[in-house]
C-alpha cells in the first residue's frame, strides 16, 4: 500500500513522551539500548537494482512487492506482490538473485504462482462484489518446512454498509500457492465496527519466524482504533508487536514506538501523511531482538524510511490492556540502524519488505529490502542490499 531507552526514570521517559500521543503514558526503559553486550547494529549500502517497471513475466505484471524471504531449500528468494487481484489474481515471484560484497549484480525471476482459496480457486478482484477480497503484504518462508506464511489486511470500509468487514489473516500455502490453513491470530487483531481493533489498511502488514521457526512475531502497521490516534508532526504513536507460537498461543504483545512525522504536507495536496510498520524481522540467535523497518509518505517531500535495532526485553506484556492510551507502558526500546536518506540510493521510495541474505567474508549478514511501486509510473521496484553488523 502507499503510504503506507536510558536509566530508570529522567531522560528516556521525557524522550519518548514527547513523541507520543499524550493520550499515551509511557514509562521509563530498564537499562541502555547500547549496553556492551548488547551492540545496536550497523548498516553501509552494497548495492541496488531497479526491475523495469510493469515488467511482464509469464502473463503477469511485475510489481507491488511488499514482502520478500529466502527460501533456504531452494537459495532462491519469493516476493509477495500487493495485487489485490486487479490486474492479475494475488500472487507471489520466486527470483534468483546475484548478490555479494560488490552489490546487487543481476535479478532473475524464475516462477510465478497465484494464492488459492480453500476450494482451490483464485482470489477474485474486489470487483466480483462477493467480499473475498484480500491485500496481500507480507511473506515469510517456514524455515522448517520452507512452505509460504503470507499475511493480508483484510479490509475495514470506510463507513458501515459500504462493503463487506474483511478479517486480516496469515496463511499457510504450498509452493505453488494451494492453501493449507492459517493462523489464529489474537482476538485484538480483530475489524469490528464498533472501532475498535485495526484501521482500514494498517493491520498485520508484518510477520517473522525466530527462535528457529518456533516463534511467529507479527506486528499491525499502525495504532489500533482503541489505542489512540496515529502519529502527527508533534506525536509519535503505539502499534503492537505479538509473539505466537506456531498454533496461535499468544506468549507475549508489546507496544512498538513509531516516529511522529517528518514533514508538513503539501496543503494542496488531498491525502495526508501515512506512517507505519511495513516489515519486522527476526534477529536468527536473539529471540526478543528485531529489526523494524519504519515507513512514512509525506505529499510533497516523498519517502522517509527508516530501519531500527528494537527488542522486546524488559518491555510491558500488553496482551491483557485492552486500550494502550493513558497506560503507563515501557514500550520496546529502539536504536536507529539507517536513515535511507543518508545511505547514498539512487532514490529513497516505498520499501516494505525485508529479509535476510548470504552472510559475507566480512562477517557481516547482507539484508535485502524491496520497495512497493504500486503499479504507477512515478514509483520503482527498488532491491537494496545492506551489509549488517
Amino acid at each position: 500500500m502507499r503510504a503506507s531507552l536510558t536509566r530508570r526514570v529522567c531522560a528516556a521517559a521525557l524522550l519518548l513522551t514527547s513523541t507520543l500521543a499524550p493520550a499515551m503514558a509511557v514509562a521509563a526503559q530498564p537499562g541502555g539500548p547500547d549496553r556492551p553486550s548488547e551492540r545496536a547494529a550497523t548498516a553501509r549500502l552494497l548495492g541496488e537494482k531497479i526491475v523495469p517497471h510493469k515488467l511482464d513475466f509469464e502473463g503477469t505484471t511485475v510489481g507491488g512487492f511488499s514482502g520478500v524471504d529466502r527460501d533456504r531449500c531452494t537459495g532462491e528468494y519469493v516476493f509477495l506482490s500487493d495485487d489485490r487481484s486487479v490486474l492479475q489474481p494475488a500472487r507471489f515471484y520466486t527470483a534468483e538473485l546475484d548478490v555479494d560484497a560488490g552489490g546487487v549484480h543481476s535479478v532473475d525471476f524464475t516462477g510465478t504462482h497465484p494464492f488459492l482459496q480453500p476450494d482451490g480457486s483464485v482470489h477474485p478482484s474486489p470487483s466480483a462484489g462477493d467480499g473475498k477480497a484480500v491485500d496481500p503484504e507480507e511473506i515469510r518462508v517456514d524455515p522448517r518446512s520452507c512452505t509460504y506464511w503470507w499475511a493480508q489486511e483484510g479490509d475495514r470500509p470506510k463507513t458501515a454498509g459500504a462493503g463487506p468487514v474483511i478479517q486480516p489473516s496469515v496463511q499457510f500455502a504450498d509452493r505453488t500457492g494451494g492453501y493449507r490453513g492459517q493462523l489464529r491470530l489474537p482476538a485484538n487483531y480483530e475489524i469490528t465496527m464498533e472501532e475498535r481493533g485495526p484501521r482500514r489498511n494498517q493491520a498485520v502488514e508484518a510477520i517473522t519466524f525466530g527462535s528457529h521457526g518456533r516463534v511467529v512475531t507479527s506486528a499491525v502497521e499502525g495504532p489500533l482504533l482503541q489505542d489512540g490516534p496515529v502519529p502527527d508532526l508533534q506525536h509519535g504513536a503505539l502499534v503492537r508487536v505479538t509473539r505466537q507460537t506456531r498454533d496461535g498461543r499468544v506468549l507475549g504483545q508489546f507496544a512498538y514506538p513509531i516516529e511522529k512525522i517528518f514533514t508538513e504536507s503539501d496543503p494542496t495536496s488531498p491525502w495526508g501523511p501515512d506512517t507505519g510498520v511495513p516489515s519486522i524481522l527476526a534477529f536468527p540467535d536473539a529471540p526478543d531482538r528485531y529489526l523494524v523497518l519504519e515507513r512514512t509518505w509525506v505529499a510533497g517531500a516523498g519517502y522517509k524510511i527508516r530501519l531500527y535495532d528494537t527488542t522486546t526485553r524488559g518491555a510491558t506484556d500488553v496482551r491483557a490492556t485492552d486500550s494502550l492510551a493513558g497506560q503507563p507502558v515501557v514500550p520496546m526500546r529502539k536504536t536507529l540502524v539507517a536513515d535511507f536518506d543518508t545511505l547514498g540510493l539512487s532514490t529513497v521510495d516505498n520499501t516494505e519488505g525485508m529479509t535476510w541474505g548470504p552472510d559475507l567474508p566480512s562477517g557481516e549478514r547482507t539484508l535485502i529490502l524491496v520497495s512497493d511501486d504500486n503499479f504507477v509510473e512515478d514509483a520503482v521496484t527498488q532491491i537494496v542490499a545492506l551489509a549488517v553488523r
